[in-house]
């Protein structure tokens, strides 16, 4: 006996496992960014096995994808909260606004719009299906895809190109998107 615990004793398996590894994931995506996130890194960090990680998760595709499920729901919850009765463009902007702040304050997502980035980063977020969707509820946009994603590039302008201060950003999304959904 190595005196050893399993750490996924007396815990719903599947649930443990997969936070577990998500945390560590996260952790090291705020770290040290977007393409340390390997699968023999979230290992180290997760005190699991290889074949644990892959038998709850899959590959590092998964990895990311559960990563940022886990941090678009928390910037959802946000953005929900703040958006609750309003419509057309002033839900819009708002939840442009809270999104890039929640973004920004989340240490997985924020890494992300901080210092340089790979093509890697811009690809992955470029093809997320998962923003798309998310951007449609949360404006109201609903079926709009076309917009949802017009809205997911505005806020990664804003988080990749910051203004100086949040109300310039505030003043800009009122003035040049507002009037597109009035």
């Amino acid at each position: 006996m190595t005196g050893r615990t399993d750490w996924l004793t007396g815990t719903p398996r599947r649930e443990a496992a997969t936070d577990r590894i998500l945390t560590a994931a996260a952790a090291v995506l705020a770290e040290r960014g977007f393409d340390a996130v390997t699968v023999d890194a979230v290992v180290d960090r997760a005190g699991c096995s290889r074949a644990t990680l892959y038998r709850y998760l899959g590959g590092r595709q998964a990895i990311l994808d559960g990563v940022i499920a886990r941090a678009a729901t928390e910037v959802a919850d946000r953005v929900s909260a703040a958006v609750d009765g309003l419509d057309g463009a002033d839900r819009v902007v708002e939840a442009i606004l809270v999104s890039v702040g929640a973004v920004r304050s989340n240490p997985a997502l924020g890494t992300w719009f901080t210092g340089s980035r790979s093509r890697t980063v811009d690809d992955y977020l470029a093809s997320s299906t998962q923003l798309g969707a998310l951007s449609a509820t949360l404006t109201g946009l609903g079926g709009d895809e076309a917009g949802s994603r017009w809205i997911v590039r505005v806020v990664l302008t804003l988080l990749t190109w910051p203004l100086p201060d949040a109300e310039t950003e505030r003043e800009t999304v009122r003035r040049f998107v507002a009037p597109a959904f009035s």
